[in-house]
Formats: structure tokens, C-alpha cells, sequence
């Protein structure tokens, strides 16, 4: 038994290492296979040049193919004699004859041709012009070596295929570079200082220009948040204004009627003393309700500037002329019935034993509904909408939902404003609006107010 553990411990302690080299060995294959399949992947959409660049790039072939054809042209049967130490002489013989001229002529015509379409297939044409190349006799290299330097630009600045031009790149670059002649220079002695300070002089103007069009977009970024910010900032101060001139009618319409009842409590006190005590009551009750309006917004809403000032004092004078309560939960039943009229259908449900809630907090509800609804009506033709108002013991939830149509024809994408105002109104409250698409179609809107423990 001994015997058997101390020799299975061995055995496996040497079959680890291989599992080890086997394991390592799948990576490297699927990494493999990972890279040779990323390597087939655009990291981008191919590039659509314009009829402009098209047409410079054709300017280029031409120019290049022009310029090329003629050097070869002159270089048929042109023997060169170069020494390269003193007393050795180097004899290259070039191409000659009409099949020479015509291998000259063709190998300048397709690197240079091919370059009319280096944007809109860099790697193609890098592929093309490096075989033509490759195949260009030493002693006439300059024949394509300059097609294949705007070639390999080409394929680093516009291939959309990264990866596979990384992998191109040096392998173009490595076999043109050890293919030449040491002895011949591709290029003459005399332009090897303009060779570098040229792409030198290039880049330091591609810096200046990133440079200088990063600083304009950020500038341009900075500019745009705070218009966002100023924008949203006007409309938070124009809702809450707004929401100040409703909340005055709510709240004076709580002491009107609290003044003709205390007025009508006076006037029966020794006559009907258990009517003036009810009366008395319903003072206090509307002193309490307008207390907890006042509690609400102080502190929460902005001062509106002159003009809505004005505006909203002639509001509350006709406010109090009339008497008239703003919109609670109890016209839901006749705002869903004006809608139904539009040819919308809505279904309207209320769950939880009603009971009575400040006016302002009411008038919250109805609008976070009356606008919804008003959405739907634009936004979701041909849609049918449900209506839900759950009385909680801690807290008021309002849903509004529809199936999802099509706008109507005169509907205009909103501005978001009415969102901003629904969430200001209930700020005051504490409570909360979410909004957002359902999984199954349509839109959802809820808003969730606290309430107090009855």
C-alpha cells in the first residue's frame, strides 16, 4: 500500500508539467485563432472619399505615373558605372530593349495607378504596389519605391482594417528595405536631406493643427454645457414661478373659505352654538392644510421677476373673485373623459380607501396625469392608456401607462420642459417621478408622493 502511494505520487507530479505545456500550447492556438479572426474585422466602416478626393488622387497617379514612365523611358539600355572604392568600379547594366521598356512602362503604370484608389482601399493598393516593387530590378528601384512610400501612408492613415495593417505594414516595409542594392542609393545623395526634414516638417504641422482643433472642441464643449446648464437653469426658475402662482391659488382659496366660515361662526355663535363649533372646526382644518402648504414652499421655489410677479398677482385677484380650487384627484374621472373624446382609450383605476389630502399635493397628482396623457394623446396614436392611483398607507402612486403608437402628424419632439416641471412640483412634496419605455411597448410615467400616516 505504501509502495503504491509513494510511486503514484511520482508519476503524477511528472505528468503535471505536461498538462501544464498542453494547456499553454491550446492558448496560444485559440489566441491564434482570436487574432486571425480580429485581424479580418474593420475597426471601422470603410472610408467614402469625396469627389474631390477622388479626384486628387487621381491627379497624383497621373503626375506619379507620368513622371515614372519617363524615367524609365530614359533609362532603357543605360549602363551605370559607379566606384565604389577607389579603383573598383561597380557596372549595372539596366533593363533594355523593347520586352525591358515595356517591364519598365508596366511595373510605373500599375504602383503608380493604383494609387488613384488608395482611400478607398489602402490595404489592396499597399499589397499591389509592394509586389511591384519587389519586382523592380534594382538598378531602377526609384521606378515604384515613391508609390510605395505614399502606399504605406495610405494604409496607416485610412485602412479601416487595423489590425491586418499592422501585421502588412512591417512585413511591406522589411522586404522592399532588404531588397535594395546598398551599393545604388534608391535615392540620390543630394535629396536625402530634404527626404527627412520634409516628413519632419509635415508632422509638426499635423501636431499644430491636432493641437489647435482639440483646443476648439474643447472650447467648443465647455460653451455647450453651459448654454445645457443655463437652459435648464431658466427652466427650473420659469416651472417653479409657475408652480408658486398655483400653489397662491390653492393656498388663498383655503383662507377665503376659512374667512366666510369664521365670518358665518360669528354671526350664529349665540344662537346655534353647535354650528358655530362645526364652523370653527373647518377654520381650523383649513388653517392646518394651508399651514402645510406654506411648509411645503418656502424655501423651495424661486422669486419670479417682475413680470410674472405682476402676472401672478392678477391671477390671484380673479383667483379669489372666483373661489375656485385648482384640479385635484377628484376631477381624474372627467379629465380621463375629456380625453376619451380625443379617441384614446384609457382605463382608470383607483385602488386603496380614498381620503382627503392637501390641495397642493392633489394638484400635483392631476398634472403628473394630465401630462402623460397629454404625451400619449401626441406622441402615441392608435396607443390605449391605463390610468393608476394607489392610496398607500405611507405614500400616493400614480402610474400612467400606454401600448406605444406612432406621433401624430402635427406632434413636435418636446423640449423636456413638462418632465422638469413634474419633477419640481414634486420636489416640493418629496416625491419622486420615474419615466422610461416598457419592455412590452409604450411608455411608462409614476410618480410616488409620501404621505402621512392617517
Amino acid at each position: 500500500m505504501t509502495t503504491g502511494k509513494d510511486s503514484a505520487g511520482p508519476i503524477g507530479g511528472e505528468n503535471e508539467p505536461v498538462t501544464d505545456v498542453r494547456t499553454t500550447l491550446e492558448r496560444l492556438r485559440e489566441a491564434t485563432r482570436q487574432t486571425v479572426r480580429d485581424a479580418g474585422l474593420p475597426s471601422g466602416p470603410p472610408l467614402r472619399p469625396t469627389r474631390r478626393a477622388w479626384q486628387l488622387d487621381a491627379l497624383v497617379a497621373l503626375a506619379l505615373g507620368i513622371a515614372t514612365v519617363h524615367y524609365g523611358i530614359d533609362n532603357v539600355g543605360v549602363v551605370v558605372v559607379r566606384e565604389i572604392a577607389p579603383g573598383v568600379e561597380h557596372v549595372m547594366p539596366r533593363p533594355s530593349g523593347p520586352g525591358g521598356l515595356a517591364f519598365m512602362v508596366a511595373l510605373a503604370v500599375i504602383a503608380s495607378g493604383a494609387l488613384a484608389l488608395r482611400r478607398r482601399y489602402p490595404l489592396a493598393v499597399l499589397c499591389v504596389v509592394t509586389a511591384a516593387t519587389l519586382a523592380t530590378p534594382q538598378s531602377v528601384l526609384r521606378l515604384t519605391f515613391y508609390a510605395f512610400v505614399i502606399a504605406v501612408y495610405s494604409a496607416a492613415v485610412y485602412s479601416p482594417y487595423r489590425v491586418a495593417t499592422l501585421a502588412a505594414l512591417p512585413v511591406s516595409v522589411v522586404l522592399v528595405g532588404t531588397s535594395g542594392n546598398p551599393v545604388t542609393p534608391i535615392i540620390p545623395n543630394q535629396y536625402v536631406v530634404l527626404l527627412i526634414l520634409v516628413p519632419m516638417a509635415v508632422a509638426a504641422l499635423g501636431l499644430r493643427t491636432w493641437k489647435l482643433r482639440t483646443d476648439e472642441g474643447r472650447t467648443r464643449l465647455s460653451t455647450l454645457e453651459r448654454e445645457q446648464a443655463e437652459a435648464l437653469r431658466r427652466a427650473v426658475e420659469h416651472e417653479r414661478a409657475r408652480i408658486a402662482r398655483e400653489l397662491h391659488d390653492v393656498v388663498t382659496h383655503s383662507v377665503s373659505v376659512m374667512i366666510i366660515q369664521a365670518g358665518a361662526a360669528r354671526k350664529i355663535m349665540k344662537s346655534s352654538p353647535d354650528e358655530a363649533d362645526e364652523a370653527l372646526l373647518a377654520v381650523e382644518a383649513g388653517g392646518r392644510a394651508a399651514m402645510t402648504e406654506l411648509r411645503h414652499v418656502m424655501g423651495l421655489l424661486t422669486m419670479a421677476d417682475e413680470g410674472e410677479r405682476t402676472g401672478g398677482d392678477a391671477h390671484l385677484a380673479n383667483t379669489v373673485a372666483e373661489l375656485a380650487p385648482q384640479p385635484g384627484l377628484g376631477q381624474l374621472e372627467k379629465l380621463v373623459g375629456r380625453v376619451r373624446d380625443t379617441g384614446l382609450p384609457v382605463d382608470l383605476t383607483v385602488t386603496g380607501p380614498p381620503r382627503p389630502l392637501p390641495p397642493g399635493l392633489e394638484l400635483a397628482a392631476y398634472r403628473v396625469v394630465q401630462e402623460a396623457l397629454t404625451n400619449t394623446v401626441k406622441h402615441a396614436s392608435g396607443a390605449t392608456a391605463a390610468v393608476t392611483v394607489e392610496y398607500g398607507p405611507d405614500r400616493l402612486r400614480v402610474e400612467i401607462t400606454d401600448t406605444g403608437g406612432h406621433p401624430n402628424a402635427d406632434a413636435t419632439t418636446g423640449n423636456g420642459r413638462g418632465l422638469i416641471g413634474l419633477r419640481e412640483r414634486l420636489a416640493v412634496y418629496d416625491g419622486t417621478l420615474n419615466t422610461g419605455r416598457r419592455l412590452t411597448g409604450g411608455y411608462r410615467v409614476e410618480a410616488l408622493i409620501p404621505l402621512e400616516t392617517p
